[in-house]
């Protein structure tokens, strides 16, 4: 599963004729609970302040992102994906998603109950494995 999690982010990629760090980026932005500006999104990814800024001047420029003002310090940009980006992702993500429902409905009450107390769990135990116990070099 977490091997086709990655297939599927190089399957969106090519479905909506961008890169595989693009769909990367999207996917950060639309994920994230707080507004991300370059440098954040950067972060996340792994790359450098300059490549950062070359790639959100690509996806702002493909209309997928756009800048607005932080909300919680005006003097910062937040990255913002567009209602057509998320619409293009959707849509694009709609059949595979289909596909999960009706696995998801072929379960059982308690079948469904299991499945998720377990894909929480595992969830969480990803989730601890891939936040930094240092932070990372500046």
């Amino acid at each position: 599963m977490i091997r086709a999690s990655g297939d599927i982010r190089a399957a969106l990629a090519r479905r909506l004729g961008i890169g595989p760090t693009d769909a990367a980026a999207i996917d950060h932005l639309v994920a994230s609970p707080e507004p991300l500006g370059p440098v954040e999104l950067g972060n996340r990814l792994g790359i450098r302040s300059a490549s950062a800024t070359t790639l959100v001047d690509r996806l702002v420029q493909a209309g997928h992102v756009e800048r607005t003002p932080h909300p919680g310090d005006r003097r910062r940009v937040a990255l913002q994906v567009t209602d057509h980006a998320f619409t293009e992702v959707v849509e694009a993500l709609s059949p595979m998603l289909a596909g999960i429902e009706q696995a998801v409905d072929r379960l059982t009450p308690d079948q469904a109950a299991a499945t998720t107390a377990f894909l929480r769990e595992v969830t969480t135990v990803m989730r601890t494995y891939a936040t930094p116990t240092n932070p990372p070099p500046p």
